[in-house]
Parts: C-alpha cells; sequence; structure tokens
C-alpha cells in the first residue's frame, strides 16, 4: 500500500513541472533577451548597449527563476 502512496506522491511533483505557467515565464524571458540582443545590433545611441545589457540580464534572470521552479 506504502508503495501506490509514493507513486501517487511522485505523479503530484510532475503536475507541477509541467504547469504552463513556468513555460509562459520561460517565454516572455526570452522575448525580453531577444530584445536586448536586437537593441545590441540595432542603434548607434551612446546608452544603447547598456539597455541592452540591462535588458538581456533581466531575461536571463527570469529564465532561471522559471527553470528553477520547474526543477523544485
Amino acid at each position: 500500500m506504502s508503495e501506490i502512496r509514493e507513486v501517487y506522491e511522485r505523479s503530484n511533483h510532475t503536475e507541477n513541472a509541467n504547469s504552463t505557467s513556468h513555460y509562459v515565464l520561460i517565454t516572455i524571458a526570452v522575448v525580453i533577451g531577444l530584445a536586448g540582443v536586437f537593441l545590441r545590433f540595432a542603434g548607434t545611441w551612446a546608452f544603447i548597449d547598456l539597455i541592452a545589457n540591462i535588458l538581456l540580464i533581466i531575461g536571463v534572470i527570469i529564465a532561471l527563476k522559471a527553470v528553477f521552479n520547474i526543477l523544485k
């Protein structure tokens, strides 16, 4: 009987990993990161590299947060 309970508890953990909210968050992070990469090559304004780097870092942080939530 305890084996059945263990299998049931493991299946509940996979439901959290397959939640669509994690993948929506990853998609948003990728879009923000791509915006940062696009800005890096798009303009010649003095501070556009700084803005591009900030957007890229924000995208990476959001993506890592989503990945760690999936692994949790």
